[in-house]
């Protein structure tokens, strides 16, 4: 029985709350299920069918392994020299290890080849017998790796809608263009839910020198 993997994440870019790593392992001849379902990358699924997906791929999958990552894990191991490749890398690998397919799909954060990010995974893989597969824009072209992105996806924002239930305001797309995100970063900058802000951003670094800077000048 062969079995592949599709592995994706959700939540890089954003200033607040976790990256989630998702994959999914499933039977070679189960593939034909995903297709029939039409799963695409997650972003071209409305928030309602990722939900209903997120249920299905689960009962197709042979078995699927989903990694959060909070953003003060992020923030520490970036304090110790490990960037956000390197730490996906780290959890991809995690997640193979778990899952233990023969082939896996990764997609990749380095454009336009994914070989860079393929030898990251290897180097915290301890199955070496997989046979994995790196590529950018992967969740557009694997079924696999597609289902995983809505794992990862549904996850991840049902991740959100906890912290914002948690602290009684919205936390917006969590970029930092966006007002709604400027507005919950500058309440909550250096409070109890801080927690969920990834302090190693620009974005909070600049915000916090302003504070520090508007405190010398009270004086």
């Amino acid at each position: 029985m062969k079995i592949i993997c599709g592995v994706d994440e959700a939540g890089r870019g954003p200033l607040i709350g976790p990256l989630i790593v998702a994959g999914i392992a499933i039977k070679e001849s189960d593939i034909s299920k995903l297709t029939d379902l039409e799963v695409k990358d997650s972003k071209l699924h409305s928030p309602n069918r990722r939900q209903e997906l997120f249920e299905e791929i689960k009962k197709i999958a042979h078995s699927y392994e989903i990694i959060t990552v909070p953003a003060q894990e992020i923030d520490s191991r970036c304090d110790v020299g490990m960037n956000l490749n390197k730490l996906e890398a780290l959890k991809v690998a995690n997640v193979l290890d778990k899952l233990n397919p023969n082939v896996a799909y990764v997609d990749s954060p380095t454009s336009p080849d994914g070989a860079h990010f393929k030898h990251l995974i290897k180097e915290h893989l301890e199955n070496h017998n997989i046979d994995i597969h790196a590529g950018h824009k992967f969740d557009h072209k694997y079924p696999v790796v597609s289902a995983a992105s809505i794992l990862a996806k549904v996850t991840r924002d049902s991740e959100v809608k906890r912290i914002e239930k948690e602290v009684g305001e919205s936390i917006g797309s969590g970029y930092p263009a966006d007002e709604i995100t400027q507005k919950f970063l500058r309440e909550h900058l250096n409070n109890s839910v801080s927690k969920y802000i990834r302090k190693t951003w620009a974005t909070w670094k600049n915000l916090q020198a302003e504070k520090d800077q508007s405190s010398l000048g009270e004086f």
